[in-house]
Order: structure tokens, then sequence, then C-alpha cells
């Protein structure tokens, strides 16, 4: 069950732990792992790669659609302004989870239609920055290195999760979604989405309120919730938010703060939409509609930039 992987990762990454670490533990579970390290003056990480192949995936020589999963976080952990594993490490939690989950299915032969691309990092000691109503997690490496590391140009949609726990716009604990965002624009949340929500929990699906200025790059001096559609500057394809959310504003460098149970049922979603998609009967937005958008209002690729002068 899900909730066994989300146990096992919570362990796993709870300490002082490297990327090498991580990858070494999936490789044990039959994972092949590609690893890269990455540093700045703020700090350093290992990203990680995961593969999880399709039987009718383009691995296997086949044309199914391909899901991109992304852990996406600052650091598993503050140290040393913060001992112990942080709520921002939801992203990476899930995302291994996904992987050890996705492994176990192999091995029972419940393999998916499409190919699987889980990509995450790994930083014990990331900075912390500050931010309202509650402190950030900051990211070890900027967030144009960190995009160019998690976003696959091989996959057809991303799943992008996030800790989103540190604002007062979401006031549910368990996980919410966001609409589907694509070349700068925010489309309507699909119904299939929707029913996948409802279907994992059995609740009402809880939907992420989307400004444009979230889906913008950092760095442009605008507020966001959180890096959460960060993905979606760097692609192409349709980029869905799974956040981690709570009743109450959490800070992302709040230790104590990662609830097992949620986060299984956020790894049950990803593979339940994923499963979907690669088969062909789950689409993230309507391609017709996005055309005719496009068609009547022009592209809106510039909110993916930073911007500047006409």
């Amino acid at each position: 069950m899900p909730l066994q992987r989300v146990l096992e990762a919570l362990d796993l990454l709870d300490g002082w732990v490297t990327g090498d670490d991580a990858a070494e533990f999936l490789e044990r579970r039959g994972l092949e792992v590609e690893t890269t390290d990455a540093e700045s003056e703020e700090g350093r990480t290992t990203f990680l790669r995961v593969v999880v192949p399709g039987a009718a995936g383009r691995t296997a020589g086949g044309d199914a659609r391909t899901t991109g999963i992304i852990g996406r976080l600052g650091g598993i952990g503050a140290r040393p302004n913060a001992v112990g594993m942080v709520s921002d490490a939801d992203g990476a939690v899930a995302a291994i989870a996904c992987a050890l989950k996705l492994a176990e299915m192999r091995r029972r032969d419940d393999v998916l239609a499409g190919d699987v691309i889980i990509t995450t990092h790994v930083c014990p000691d990331a900075p912390t920055q500050p931010h309202e109503p509650v402190p950030f997690m900051g990211t070890p490496v900027p967030m144009e290195d960190m995009n160019r590391h998690e976003v696959h140009p091989d996959v057809d949609a991303i799943l992008s999760i996030d800790a989103t726990k540190g604002n007062r716009i979401v006031n549910h604990r368990g996980f919410a979604i966001t609409p589907t965002v694509k070349q700068g624009y925010i489309l309507p949340v699909a119904p299939g989405l929707i029913d996948l929500y409802e279907w994992v929990t059995g609740r009402p699906a809880v939907v992420v309120p989307l400004s444009t200025f979230d889906i913008t790059p950092y760095g442009n001096g605008l507020y966001h919730v959180n890096s959460i559609l960060q993905p979606a500057v760097a692609t192409e394809a349709p980029v869905v938010g799974v956040a981690l959310t709570a009743e109450t504003a959490v800070p992302g460098s709040a230790t104590g703060a990662n609830h097992p149970a949620d986060l299984a049922d956020a790894v049950r979603y990803c593979i339940e939409a994923a499963k979907a998609f690669g088969a062909d009967l789950l689409d993230l937005y309507d391609a017709d509609e996005f055309d005719h958008a496009v068609a009547l209002y022009g592209p809106m690729t510039r909110l993916q930039t930073h911007g500047g002068e006409p």
C-alpha cells in the first residue's frame, strides 16, 4: 500500500541524508536512478531521476503517453537552523514513495501503460527565506537550475507535488490540486482530475486558487503562493500541482509537520492519474478549447519569462 511506501520514504529522509543515500535505497528496490550534483552560493543538492517503464511506453518501443512526477521542495532539512525533517520535505517524500510504489507494482505484474519519469532532489541543509504569512524554505540552487534538472523534455504532462501549507488561502488538511497550467494559461480544472480526487479520498475535491503571479518565474518581484507551478515556466506540457495542505499556516521550515496519511493520499492520487493518463483515459485539459483560446487572445508564453520591455 502507498502508506507503507510513504513510511519508508519518511524514514529514509529523516536525518542527514544525501541524494546518493536515497539513490542507493531506490536501486535496491530494482529502480534505475540517475543522480546529478548541483551547487551555488546558497548551497548544494543532489537531483534524482527515476524512469519507470510502461508496458506500451516509449522505453518499450510503444507510443503511450509519459507522465512526469516532480517532488518539488527547497530541502528536506534546514540544518543548522532546524533539527530534523521539515514540512517542505513533503515533495521529496511523495516522489520517492511514488517510485517505490510503482516498483512494487511492476514486481507484481501491475504495469502502467505509459512511462513515468519521477524527479526530485535531496538537500538536508537548505536555506530559509522570509515570506508572508510564514517563512519559506529557500532553494540551494537557482530555480532555473531546478527546472532544468526536474522538468524532463520527454514528458507529456507533469504532476508537481509540493508542501503548500504556508498560506491562508487553502484551509484544508490533506491535499489539494491546482487548475491545469499550460504555456501561460490557467485552464479549467479537468473533470477527470476531480473524479480521481473524489474516488481516492472519498471527499469533495479541493482546488488551490491561483493568481497569474503564481505561474510566473521566481525572481520577478511578484508574490507566489509557493514554487508548485514553477515547472510550468519551463515546459509546453500541461502542469497540475498536487499540494500538501493544512488548516493553518505552517512554515516550510517547521519540523514535525509531515503527515503520513495525507502524503499517502497524494501518492495514491498521482499513481491513479499516471495510470489513466498513460492509457489515454485522462486528459489534463481540453486541447480544442486551448487552441481556441490561443486563437482568440494569442499566446501567453510571455508569462513563462521574466518579462521586460515588449
